[in-house]
């Protein structure tokens, strides 16, 4: 994926565009010579100095600013690193890479920053992944559970079961090597076996309780179906609290997917505006849009089917697109004075209007509640998918384990080895090698 450990990486650590101050990066061994060389003398560690940037070639000024020294190990990423707070000018950002790149170092790659702090022990697999759920955060709840793994608590408790799995291997090894005590079996089924059930009970009850970790990290997707001139439009923009739809009395002015993203109680709802859905079709495009409409409800974590109870195109065609825990909303509250009885079962009726607010507040609350309810970002949990399948792949090692203790105890040991082998991929222990470029390259470069 990326170049030796040797080379002098630099890169823009703050936003990009243009600021008031842009803060870049140097790390690598000629990280505190390539500084010396840009302002000219060699400046204390750790103590921010005002400085003049000048290229070595000529003596150009680059910038005048703040730069910064940390060396190896008391760094970000374990090495010699060097850190410049310059104006944020394109121009400036121009003349220091070239000057830069003139003097050895090169541009770094997506994540390669926190990569080097990966491989120099200042960061596990679970605390780097932490600090890209940390940049990308946009709720209070994800911050939160990504400052939590990043402290590592995910990662102790991966750490603690692991050591457990390996404890527990120890009487399973005993009965390989001296095979010829006959007590040996029994001694194992009791100290082994009641400690890797009790085990994988554990894994099992955590990985039933991390679904709404990964609800808060990864957000959740509604879909607003329903018929031509139901008020679908009017509700995304009333949650939305501006103009995100167009809004019209003309059946079909919703051709195509219109989404938007609120924050409901700390996680994430990407909300979709569809196509009006109803037997007849005018046109391709209509079709078209029509069937993006059905695709996005089926693949909807939710779905709001929003009716208008005096519409002649109340019918099946939205109904039956609903799952119990889904909501049906009857529009126009403030010109229909009842609504309809028939409703699939476990879906949840509300009736509002969106021009005159009625309803709403009640509305937000009950699908708040069906999003975000029970969600906890204060202890550990299972926020990404490859944490999942670890977990998963350490409790089917240990129900073979716990099979094979009497009567093969060295596949039960092998298989023990597994489990311990699974928990090790979360903090990066064991074999992460293969997934690095796939989890790095969702850094953004300067991270």
């Amino acid at each position: 994926m990326m170049a030796g450990k040797g080379d002098t990486i630099f890169a823009k650590a703050s936003g990009a565009g243009k600021a008031g101050v842009s803060v870049y990066r140097l790390s690598g061994p000629a990280a505190h010579a390539i500084s010396a060389q840009l302002v000219g003398r060699q400046i204390k560690l750790r103590e921010a100095a005002l400085v003049a940037l000048r290229d070595p070639k000529d003596g150009a000024i680059i910038d005048r600013g703040l730069a910064i020294l940390f060396e190896n190990p008391k760094s970000f990423t374990g090495e010699d690193v060097a850190e410049f707070h310059l104006h944020g000018s394109h121009a400036v950002e121009i003349s220091l890479y070239e000057v830069l790149s003139r003097l050895g170092a090169r541009p770094a790659e997506a994540g390669e920053f926190t990569l080097r702090a990966l491989k120099n022990g200042k960061l596990d697999l679970a605390q780097a992944e932490a600090l890209a759920d940390l940049i990308d955060a946009e709720t209070t709840l994800q911050k939160k559970q990504a400052l939590g793994q990043l402290d590592g608590r995910l990662s102790a408790v991966a750490e603690d079961w692991r050591r457990e799995i390996l404890a527990v291997m120890a009487p399973l090894e005993a009965d390989i090597d001296f095979p010829d005590e006959g007590d040996v079996p029994a001694a194992i089924a009791a100290a082994a076996g009641p400690a890797i059930a009790r085990l994988r009970e554990s894994l099992i009850a955590f990985l039933d309780t991390s679904g709404r970790a990964r609800t808060i990290r990864e957000g959740v997707s509604i879909a607003i179906i329903g018929p031509p001139n139901a008020g679908k439009s009017s509700l995304v923009n009333a949650l939305a609290g501006s103009e995100i739809a167009i809004v019209s009395d003309i059946a079909g002015t919703t051709r195509d997917i219109v989404e938007t993203r609120l924050d409901l109680g700390g996680v994430v709802a990407a909300i979709a505006d569809t196509a009006g859905l109803h037997g007849a079709q005018h046109d391709v495009i209509e079709a078209e849009g029509m069937r993006r409409a059905r695709a996005r409800a089926e693949g909807a974590d939710l779905r709001v089917a929003v009716l208008d109870p005096r519409s002649e195109f109340v019918s099946r065609e939205t109904l039956d697109l609903l799952r119990p825990g889904d909501f049906l909303i009857w529009s126009k509250a403030d010109l229909s004075a009842g609504i309809p009885d028939e409703a699939p079962e476990g879906v949840i009726v509300h009736q509002l209007s969106s021009k005159s607010g009625a309803g709403l507040p009640a509305f937000v609350e009950k699908l708040t509640e069906a999003v975000a309810g029970g969600a906890n970002a204060d202890g550990p949990a299972l926020t990404r998918a490859r944490h999942v399948k670890a977990v998963e792949e350490a409790i089917d090692a240990l129900a073979r384990a716990e099979a094979n203790i009497t009567r093969a105890p060295e596949l039960a040991a092998e298989d023990a080895r597994l489990a311990a082998r699974a928990l090790g991929q979360i903090t990066g222990a064991v074999g992460v090698e293969d997934i690095l470029g796939e989890i790095f390259s969702s850094f953004c470069i300067g991270k």
